[in-house]
């Protein structure tokens, strides 16, 4: 039946194939901990470390994370039969679902959704243990099999984590846990990705996803699997090998402003990643970019007068031979309480991480297939 139903898909126009999810751009950890008062005393206490996630040391053994305060996409799935659900951040930087359990008793898992197995016809148990590295805790749990449904796809027999302990950042989070989209060989525990498990299946008209981001408005935002759309972008899209297949790895030229590298000189490896919110970068080539468009940095935010935004210079991320603009709009992020900031982030690395302030500006498909990123500038 699937395979028909495959043949039929490539018969009609392809957008009637395709699997949607909507993503909620709620509030960050960070707004609803400066609605309180409370983000100065949270910064201090759990430092954000956007390199963590990558960090070859946990490649394998685990997947390693990070506490993003400004996190805000977050899309709802089911697991069991019938189907409880969570709200999940989709994460192209790493590997694994989880979501919390009953057996969990941390605070971070008092105010989310618990996952129920004894709720579940079709749960089975695995028998292994799953721990998830933070920069700031980690995260532990068992592993067991049910069915996933994502934008109407189920997804049987999919291995997934039940948390047993979680960081206490979580707590301020509002996802209830995380869905890996990157590849299996990071997977913690050996798990088999839904995006991995969905392909073998036979369960996408086409093995790639794709992401649209909006920017201030709570809706619009769409994860796509078995395609992409062109209603999402203008112009064409430009197609890049990656350069590692664990996460979406590519490489970069240069970053440069009006014609003059200002970061990545002589090329570096970047990683498209929705899982983390901002553009990371090496901390000389992060605290150059944020000199020249004007910003000082204050208690670890490289801080803008919002009434220079227009006046700020484009910055320019230079791949396999394209340019994709960047432009103050895009990379000044606004708060009612703490004023203007830029979108960069600086770290102890070599990687850079493109982040949602770039793939807001930039419709991203990432195909399996072919082992290529596509960017397309979105609508």
């Amino acid at each position: 039946m699937m395979k028909w139903a495959v043949v039929l898909c490539a018969l009609i126009a392809l957008s009637e194939c395709l699997h949607k999810i909507p993503l909620i751009k709620g509030k960050s950890a960070r707004e609803r901990l400066e609605e309180k008062g409370l983000w100065e005393q949270y910064r201090l206490k759990h430092h954000y470390n956007p390199f963590a996630k990558f960090d070859s040391n946990f490649a394998v053994a685990s997947e390693p994370l990070t506490n993003d305060a400004d996190l805000s996409y977050y899309g709802e799935i089911s697991i069991g039969t019938p189907g409880q659900v969570f709200s999940v951040i989709m994460d192209t930087g790493s590997s694994n679902l989880w979501v919390p359990s009953v057996y969990c008793s941390s605070p971070a898992c008092t105010n989310h959704r618990k996952y129920n197995p004894g709720s579940s016809s079709t749960f089975k148990w695995d028998g292994r243990s799953l721990s998830i590295q933070y920069g700031t805790g980690s995260m532990t749990g068992v592993l067991g099999y049910d069915t996933v449904e994502v934008a109407g796809i189920a997804d049987k027999n999919q291995i997934f984590g039940l948390s047993k302990t979680e960081a206490d950042f979580m707590q301020n989070m509002v996802a209830d846990g995380i869905l890996g989209l990157a590849y299996p060989s990071i997977a913690a525990s050996d798990a088999t990705p839904v995006f991995d498990n969905m392909m073998s299946q036979g369960l996408l008209d086409q093995d790639l996803f794709s992401f649209y981001l909006t920017g201030n408005s709570q809706q619009g935002s769409v994860l796509i699997l078995g395609g992409y759309e062109t209603n999402y972008y203008t112009g064409s899209v430009v197609w890049i090998p990656l350069s590692s297949m664990t996460y979406w790895q590519i490489t970069m030229e240069s970053v440069t402003i009006n014609g003059k590298t200002v970061a990545c000189n002589g090329g570096c490896q970047a990683i498209v990643d929705t899982g983390t919110s901002l553009i990371a970068g090496p901390s000389a080539d992060i605290a150059n970019i944020n000199q020249l468009v004007g910003a000082t940095v204050n208690n670890g935010d490289a801080v803008v007068d919002c009434n220079n935004i227009q006046s700020m210079p484009v910055l320019n991320f230079n791949i396999n031979g394209y340019s994709f603009t960047l432009p103050p709009s895009a990379y000044v992020r606004q708060s009612q309480y703490y004023g203007c900031r830029t979108g960069f982030s600086g770290g102890d690395s070599n990687l850079w991480i493109l982040g949602d302030v770039f793939i807001r500006e930039y419709y991203s498909i990432f195909d399996r297939t072919n082992n290529m990123v596509g960017l397309a500038k979105s609508v």
